[in-house]
């Protein structure tokens, strides 16, 4: 997730960088320490102005599967209804004298148990995966559904990846290693992309990881600041993909934050793109919004059941649909498509609704039962990932999303969907799987 506070230019149609130069999400963690307030000083305060309409998007061609009936406009809930300031009738009694013997105490109340979620009915099989930083038993609760399209993992363990594939191989593996972020406005484009293999090549080279690995991501949301910048980063991007593409192991190249690149600056990363495409490597994008993952999208303010068509886009989510109709398809590098991260996040946007402090989706809760989205907060977020993964579906050039994050890292606990959210997933994985 990138941490950066962007702003929209009507001139350019386009979430544009600030004035001063962003900052990576994950360099916001390591600066955590300093407190949120110095984080949003360095950020910028300028406030985000209503946003230019969108483009029309050209229609995508929909895989038949993406058809099948999922109609988020005319389903039921699938989460417990849970009555606010309902109370029964009481009868008056008749006035009596008072007895002289004390009454016996109250009995001890009992609590009303939650109603049980409705299931979800079945579907086309699920383009939803996670982002794992740590071996967790959820996960693999999740992976006996076969309905786990994708992980994204730090945790590099054999027993735990061999163990991934065995119970759901169709499930695809991309690996990440934790590097310092890229200084773009300095480097060697060739050097650091050697410098990057070389770090890589023990962990996937390793005969007891490699069988097990789809593919591995680069540097974790750059940001090119100018085009000078972003020329560099093509160059070590497209030169990272073929030396490992020489190896025999597949890249996973961009994995820009949300709002990355700018529209214009996309032209630049063709190298890369090319590059990718030569060597059967896959594109990787975050996406989020906040208060709702519907948020600054062509389905904004439509409620809690919007539908998506293959028509709509978006800013923060859905913007890959600009990107891929806009410039990929008419460059012809049109590469398969990974969300290296998605979710609700807080931080990807100023002057949002919702709470101003809010980062994960679990500071979201009371945002969304007062407004509508659901009482019950994993259920409400449930279903925003849902609408996300049937608009995946519709696209037959996603591979995948990952869900920011399962087992999540120190500091990022608000984000994390283990307990009751990853139990209604697996209800959900488990009638959304291949036959």
């Amino acid at each position: 997730m990138t941490d950066a506070r962007e702003q929209l230019t009507p001139d350019h149609n386009e979430v544009a960088i600030n004035a001063q130069r962003p900052l990576s999400r994950r360099r916001f963690l390591t600066g955590l320490a300093g407190g949120l307030a110095a984080f949003i000083a360095a950020c910028g305060r300028n406030g985000t102005p209503t946003p230019a309409p969108l483009p029309t998007a050209t229609a995508t061609p929909v895989a038949d599967s993406s058809l099948l009936t999922t109609p988020f406009g005319s389903r039921r809930s699938f989460l417990p209804w849970i009555q606010n300031g309902a109370h029964p009738e009481v009868a008056v009694p008749p006035s009596v004298p008072p007895d002289p013997t004390p009454p016996p105490p109250p009995a001890e109340p009992t609590a009303t148990p939650t109603p049980p979620a409705t299931p979800f009915p079945p579907g086309p099989p699920s383009k939803l995966g996670f982002v794992v930083a740590r071996n967790h038993p959820q996960l693999f609760e999740l992976l006996h559904t076969g309905g786990v399209a994708v992980v994204s993992t730090l945790e590099h363990d054999p027993h735990f990846v061999s163990e991934i594939k065995r119970i759901s191989p169709r499930t695809l593996l991309i690996g990440r290693i934790d590097l310092p972020q890229v200084e773009l406005a300095s480097i060697d484009p060739l050097a650091k992309a050697r410098e990057f293999v070389d770090a890589l090549l023990p962990i996937a080279e390793d005969p007891a990881r490699r069988p097990y690995y789809d593919a591995w991501q680069s540097y974790n949301e750059p940001v090119a600041g100018t085009e000078d910048e972003m020329k560099r980063l093509a160059d070590l991007e497209a030169e990272r993909t073929r030396l490992l593409a020489e190896r025999g192991i597949r890249s996973c190249i961009g994995n820009f934050g949300t709002g990355q690149p700018p529209l214009e600056m996309w032209q630049h990363f063709m190298p890369a793109l090319q590059s990718a495409k030569e060597n059967d490597g896959w594109l990787g994008l975050h996406e989020y919004s906040a208060p709702t993952i519907y948020y600054m999208s062509t389905r904004e303010n439509q409620g809690r059941y919007p539908g998506v068509s293959p028509g709509d886009t978006g800013w923060l989510t859905l913007r890959y649909r600009q990107v891929y109709n806009q410039i990929l398809k008419p460059a012809g590098l049109a590469i398969p498509l990974v969300f290296t991260e998605i979710g609700v996040d807080g931080l990807v946007q100023n002057n949002r609704p919702g709470p101003p402090d809010a980062r994960g989706w679990q500071d979201f809760q009371s945002y969304w039962a007062e407004h509508g989205f659901g009482l019950w907060g994993p259920g409400a977020y449930v279903e925003q990932l849902a609408w996300y993964d049937e608009a995946m579906r519709q696209d037959n050039y996603v591979l995948g999303g990952c869900i920011y994050a399962l087992a999540a890292s120190a500091s990022w606990e608000s984000y994390d969907v283990l307990g009751p959210a990853a139990a209604i997933l697996q209800q959900y994985l488990s009638v959304h799987h291949p036959a």
